[in-house]
């Protein structure tokens, strides 16, 4: 059980609930239903918390009635999309939870090269509907991660370095605001909404749909580079030199983790999207460095490279998150990440690097809400672990290394923000000027905090 959360929580009366069931095409789940302790789980099996009921939306129209009777009962609000976040946001004790599994509907034009999908699809079901017509924008890096999180949250995937973030090739939302307006936001239509929900969060409201710009992609060359643990700090000063030649075609990820049987290895992670001579000439010298023990590298398509990850990152464990995004990769720093891993408590945990740049850094810090565009690197430090009785150690390990990293960090990005960040961290995730402009925005759209149960931004004062 998240240890944050009381475990009171609210009962409703079955006339109560009834209410809400008049006119509700999806369905309405209550604490005796069959569905209600498969349907408030999340990912994060350290998140254990049980919401008054689960509104499970099959239309915009439920998502309106959800939240007005939410409003009407005095109840917190939380949106499962994906159920993905590090911070189990779709969940709250005694709340209702809006969960859009149901509205996943996916509809491609491939002559205008666009995509619109509901709120609850998840990155899988995004990208085998997109793919069917030799098309991608870019996702996650984890299949089963909902697009509405990632996106709002701004989006970090394969195809950033040419493509941008996932809010980047964002160029619609339909939004449920708290008093239950449908707006369109867009480029040109409430742009001050689409401007703050390109980074800013699930704090406006609930989105019931993305429509994302897609391009031409099928086939990528990627996969997995793994090397012995004695050679790591190598692994890591090659992946800093790697990276800072690296063309936008090109995003690589280094890990540190343990193997199947437990041994502590490194390994590096490249996605490359250009052309098949381009990208086997680009992954030459990293596939040739060291040697590898193992590698995996292949053409494959764009789809699988999006799923190669889903085996190892289950729901359920116990996962205590701390990331950064770093000011760069010096050898004080490499040092301090082998030093930690060397002293890992858990075969489960990780460190993953991942590398920012190319279209991401060129747009403008202020033309969206997702504000450290500079950052060379993004850090996530995961602890897992299947025990909750071992919470203490794991936890500790990871702090360990997140206090030491500070001094080397510049900020953090919103949907890597864990269980155990305090609420000033959200303000970090911003920087001042982004954060004041969301604030301004937040006592625009939802100046009650009716979306509070969120990597949470308060209303400025009026």
């Amino acid at each position: 059980m998240d240890s944050a959360s009381p475990r009171s929580f609210s009962t409703l009366s079955s006339a109560t609930i009834d209410r809400l069931r008049i006119g509700f095409a999806g369905s309405v789940i209550d604490p005796e239903h069959a569905d209600f302790e498969t349907g408030r789980r999340v990912w994060n099996g350290m998140i254990d918390r049980r919401p008054a009921l689960i509104a499970r939306c099959a239309s915009v129209a439920d998502v309106q009635a959800a939240l007005a009777f939410a409003r009407a009962e005095g109840l917190p609000v939380t949106v499962r999309g994906g159920g993905h976040s590090a911070a189990g946001l779709s969940a709250s004790e005694g709340g209702v939870m809006i969960d859009l599994t149901m509205m996943n509907q996916i509809d491609v034009d491939p002559e205008e090269r666009t995509a619109r999908a509901g709120g609850g699809a998840t990155w899988g079901q995004f990208d085998a509907a997109t793919q069917a017509h030799g098309l991608a924008s870019t996702g996650g890096v984890v299949s089963t991660t909902g697009i509405g999180g990632l996106t709002l949250g701004g989006g970090i995937g394969w195809l950033m370095r040419t493509y941008g973030l996932a809010c980047d090739g964002l160029i619609e939302a339909e939004v449920v605001t708290a008093d239950g307006q449908v707006l369109i936001a867009s480029a040109d239509e409430q742009s001050d909404l689409f401007w703050g929900l390109r980074g800013g969060g699930g704090n406006f409201g609930v989105v019931t749909s993305f429509t994302f710009r897609l391009h031409p992609l099928t086939e990528v060359l990627g996969g997995l580079l793994i090397h012995p643990a004695e050679r790591t700090r190598d692994v890591l000063r090659f992946y800093r030199e790697a990276t800072s030649q690296a063309p936008d075609e090109l995003t690589l990820f280094a890990a540190l983790l343990s193997s199947p049987e437990g041994a502590p290895i490194s390994a590096l992670l490249p996605c490359h999207i250009g052309k098949p001579a381009d990208a086997e000439r680009d992954l030459a010298p990293i596939r040739a460095f060291g040697p590898p023990l193992v590698d995996q590298i292949a053409h494959v398509p764009y789809a699988a490279q999006q799923a190669m990850l889903d085996e190892g990152f289950p729901a359920g464990l116990q996962v205590y998150w701390k990331a950064h995004f770093l000011t760069g990769l010096d050898d004080a720093v490499i040092d301090i990440l082998v030093d930690h891993f060397d002293a890992v408590t858990s075969p489960l945990s990780s460190i993953v690097i991942e590398q920012l740049g190319g279209a991401v850094a060129r747009v403008g810090a202020a033309e969206t809400a997702f504000t450290y565009r500079d950052a060379p690197y993004n850090l996530a430090v995961i602890a897992r672990w299947s025990d909750p009785s071992e919470a203490e150690r794991h936890i500790a390990w990871a702090r360990g290394l997140f206090d030491a990293l500070t001094p080397h960090s510049q900020g953090v990005y919103v949907n890597y923000l864990g269980t155990g960040d305090a609420p000033d961290r959200v303000r970090t995730a911003y920087g001042v000027d982004t954060y004041g402009r969301l604030a301004e925005l937040k006592a625009r759209y939802d100046p009650e905090n009716v979306f509070r149960a969120t990597q949470n931004i308060q209303p400025a004062l009026r």
